[in-house]
């Protein structure tokens, strides 16, 4: 058997234009290749989100290895600043440019590779699971999501899951998450009363009582860290009245902010301080403050032990290098997952993702492959 080029099948996913939502034939390929290689292959489809489920094995095998990724991309932007067309797949100097080529196209064609290589020269004893989403870039309610739950109702299940979002700073091999941090988006309306700036005792400003509160909000320090994570963070990202007149007291103003919070909390926990917070605040000023969290999902961990030994172990092995186990950046489909299995999440240097010329190192794809495939080898095959 020909090994699977995990470079070819990137820049041939590269070449699909799927921008969220769009499937861009990306998973018309992808289901193309696992078929031949004996994957039962099913579209999960919800809305306008096309996802892909794929298994190798029977349902009946107790150990089953699963793999989430996406094949949706952020928009190109500017087209005229990249210096290769950003659906080109053009290979330079080593490197590998496109929309999608570390967030993460790759990381989809390394395991596909693997995994397709795997079962046709050592099939395991047990089965293995791709679940591959076009929602992951966008709102993320018809993705992994979708795929879960058709997963419940058709009575598949992963023992656990690899989540192959690029996780390396700058070195390949040099960190594995083992969770994020949770997420949350508010937004705060302060209505007061408007009139005249010459006569300010007629109107009742809200501005002073927003900037009072975006000051006690920033100010406050959520914790100091726990033992996986780094002390929580809020950012206020916008305060805005849409008033252009000098000699005008407006009668709203409002704001939004984020937090990156930490096992230590919980969206709801945040939310009742938020809310306590401008409550206090609009008692002070004679204000009303209208408080709506926007999107929130919860932090989650997976305790360090025998997944992330095992990959941390293939990483070693590829790479010389000892994995950092980390929790740090934004969120990842994982945070769905991990009500399901223990999951870790591990790929590519993310340097480039969502930037003007992206672009992958030809070689990090080739040991990427090289580490999932010995992933899959230790899972089923080492005691």
């Amino acid at each position: 058997m020909t090994p699977v080029n995990a470079v070819d099948l990137t820049a041939d996913l590269i070449r699909c234009p799927s921008v969220t939502p769009m499937e861009g034939g990306s998973l018309i390929l992808l289901e193309a290749a696992l078929s031949a290689a004996g994957f039962e292959c099913v579209r999960v489809d919800r809305g306008e989100v096309c996802n892909l489920f794929a298994r190798w094995g029977g349902k009946a095998h107790g150990r089953t290895f699963g793999f989430n990724g996406h094949t949706d991309v952020v928009p190109v932007g500017d087209t005229v600043k990249w210096t290769y067309p950003p659906f080109g797949a053009v290979i330079k100097d080593g490197f590998l440019y496109g929309r999608g080529a570390t967030d993460m196209k790759s990381g989809v064609a390394a395991f596909v590779a693997a995994a397709i290589d795997f079962v046709t020269l050592t099939p395991p004893d047990g089965a293995v699971i791709l679940t591959i989403t076009g929602d992951e870039e966008g709102e993320a309610v018809d993705g992994t999501a979708a795929l879960l739950d058709y997963m419940g109702q058709a009575g598949e299940r992963m023992s656990a899951c690899l989540v192959g979002e690029p996780t390396c700073p700058d070195k390949m091999g040099e960190m594995i998450k083992i969770g994020r941090r949770g997420a949350m988006s508010a937004e705060f309306t302060v209505t007061g009363i408007q009139g005249h700036s010459a006569y300010p005792h007629r109107a009742r400003n809200p501005l002073p009582a927003m900037a009072r509160l975006m000051d006690i909000l920033a100010s406050h320090e959520l914790d100091d860290g726990s033992e996986h994570f780094d002390p929580s963070a809020l950012a206020v990202v916008t305060i805005d009245t849409g008033n252009s007149a000098t000699n005008v007291i407006p009668a709203k103003c409002q704001s939004a902010i984020n937090i990156r919070f930490n096992d230590l909390h919980s969206s709801e926990s945040l939310a009742h301080w938020l809310q306590s917070t401008a409550d206090q605040v609009a008692a002070s000023f004679d204000v009303t403050i209208d408080m709506a969290v926007i999107d929130a999902c919860e932090s989650f961990l997976t305790e360090p032990g025998p997944l992330s030994e095992l990959v941390a172990g293939a990483v070693l092995d590829e790479t010389g290098i000892d994995p950092v186990l980390s929790t740090t950046g934004g969120t990842s489909d994982a945070r769905f997952i991990t009500a399901h299995c223990p999951v870790v999440e591990f790929g590519l240097v993310g340097r480039t993702m969502h930037q003007v010329d992206e672009n992958v190192d030809i070689e990090h794809i080739h040991q990427l492959k090289a580490i999932y495939f010995s992933i899959l080898h230790r899972y089923f095959l080492q005691d």
